[in-house]
């Protein structure tokens, strides 16, 4: 069968989800990091890589998002590998424009044999999670990172060409945010938002199955399958001070993502990565709902 024969299924399968709205790519990073994105096979010899990328979504309320980080992998020997990256994230609507440093990821990869890795690693916040505007603090749409230090782990192993990664994010603090929709005018604008006081946030388990077919020496293209399953209904805590669980925010957000891959020449090499969701919970409080995703990554191995 031809690669392009191969190849339809999948991209019927990605314009059907660029159709549907809902949740993208988790910001809480789980899916993002190296060792849980697809990766090929690779026997060049080279000791680190450097990534650098840019991203750009829509989200809830006509925001739009830009994300930019930057990434350093280090493979000490044929079973180590330590990874860290620095993000940023920038939101803005037609009357509200914000932007900082969101996290600090950094992780640690073992290769059990040649196809199976084992990660832990843990995300660390630049900011609590409580961004202030005219001295009122701003949703959690608003905020650059999440604001939680979190635990991350998982395995990712090849099953008849079919890579396949399973991992778990779980917050082990909490941010400080303290937005109360009703705290501003009715007729304003962040009153139709979600209230995050006191917010706790829940865990996410991912599974991601992808299958990359070569197209030629130097391009690859690669669908995924992407679901996420938050594990329980986040909570604040109202005006009247009683604590409350947001109905809706537990359960499956389901993606699907189209990476193209350009190898330029030995060392160098361009990504572009696609998403859009297939299935959606019926709440996302903290932020991260995502209609579309585009991102491009460059990468230099050394």
């Amino acid at each position: 069968m031809k690669p392009i024969t191969k190849l339809l299924p999948a991209i019927g399968l990605f314009l059907l989800a660029l159709k549907a709205s809902g949740q993208g790519c988790s910001d809480a990073g789980l899916c993002t990091l190296n060792s849980f994105k697809p990766n090929p096979a690779d026997s060049t010899s080279y000791t680190s890589q450097l990534k650098s990328g840019l991203s750009y979504g829509i989200a809830d309320h006509g925001i739009t998002v830009i994300g930019a980080y930057l990434e350093y992998n280090r493979y000490l020997n044929d079973k180590i590998s330590l990874d860290a990256k620095i993000a940023m994230l920038a939101q803005s609507n037609n009357s509200i424009s914000v932007a900082g440093l969101s996290d600090l990821y950094l992780s640690a990869n073992y290769n059990i044999n040649r196809t199976v890795t084992v990660t832990l690693g843990a995300k660390i916040p630049f900011t609590d999670g409580n961004k202030i505007k005219d001295d009122r603090p701003l949703p959690m749409d608003f905020q650059a990172s999440l604001g939680t230090f979190d635990l991350i782990a998982g395995i990712g192993f090849s099953l008849k060409g079919v890579q396949v990664v399973a991992a778990f994010q779980q917050p082990l603090t909490q941010n400080k945010n303290q937005f109360i929709a009703g705290d501003y005018p009715p007729d304003a604008e962040l009153r139709k938002f979600q209230t995050t006081n006191k917010f706790i946030r829940s865990g996410d388990v991912l599974l991601r199955l992808s299958y990359p077919f070569s197209l030629g020496q130097k391009f690859r293209f690669t669908p995924s399958l992407l679901p996420i399953y938050h594990l329980t209904n986040d909570k604040f805590t109202a005006m009247d001070g009683v604590e409350k669980a947001i109905a809706g925010s537990q359960g499956l957000t389901l993606n699907a993502n189209a990476y193209c891959d350009l190898q330029l020449d030995h060392n160098n090499s361009l990504q572009l990565n696609i998403g859009a969701p297939l299935v959606v919970r019926e709440a996302r409080p903290d932020g991260l709902t995502r209609y579309f995703l585009v991102s491009v990554e460059y990468r230099l191995k050394f």
